[in-house]
């Protein structure tokens, strides 16, 4: 007889965190909230004033796993827990999140050239009992970057949808010239820390 892994809700519509998950097996269901101009107010991504890129990244995490775990509830489906994550660049101690447009994205890129950058993933799980949340935090190090070849990369349309401005998984791997830390972090899911997590909850990978 084949046993079925426990189902969990994925709040979150990022394709890098569906595939990981799916790279270890974890059986999940996608959990959406409103976006755009209905966009949901207690899943708000905006960071608060003189916030952070710690607190933030933590915050967002957290009202995410738990505004899934009330959705649940609410639309009265099955119970599994929710998982939900955030992804945010620190430079200067400033948080960078995702570009406004074409010119704010080559504008990051600029700013990440020849430097060095945190990458910081916060992870929550929760379910209608508890919350349970993990953090990782990366060192990227970019090479210098000509003028060029950021507006090429822009071009492409792969910053747009991500922290920094660039996926490390994509065509910006050009761009980096070292890394401490987590790969998958800096993706967007970090899987050691995510597998603990799912443990908690009794999902046994």
């Amino acid at each position: 007889m084949t046993v079925l892994s426990p189902r969990i809700y994925l709040a979150s519509r990022s394709p890098r965190r569906r595939e990981l998950l799916h790279q270890i097996h974890v059986n999940f269901e996608l959990l959406v909230f409103r976006g755009g101009e209905r966009a949901d107010a207690d899943v708000a991504e905006d960071a608060l004033p003189g916030e952070p890129a710690l607190d933030y990244v933590r915050r967002v995490a957290r009202i995410k796993a738990l505004g899934g775990a009330e959705r649940v509830f609410l639309r009265r489906l099955v119970q599994h827990p929710v998982l939900a994550a955030d992804t945010t660049l620190e430079l200067d101690g400033e948080i960078i999140g995702k570009p406004r447009d074409a010119q704010d994205a080559a504008a990051i890129l600029r700013r990440l050239s020849g430097r060095t950058h945190r990458v910081l993933t916060a992870v929550a799980v929760a379910d209608e009992d508890r919350l349970e949340e993990t953090l990782s935090a990366s060192e990227v190090s970019f090479r210098e970057l000509a003028d060029e070849e950021i507006r090429r990369y822009v071009l492409t349309g792969e910053p747009m949808d991500k922290a920094g401005a660039y996926g490390i998984q994509g065509r910006a791997a050009l761009f980096v010239r070292e890394i401490r830390g987590s790969y998958t972090g800096i993706m967007g899911l970090p899987l050691y820390e995510t597998g603990i997590l799912l443990g908690r909850f009794g999902h046994v990978l």
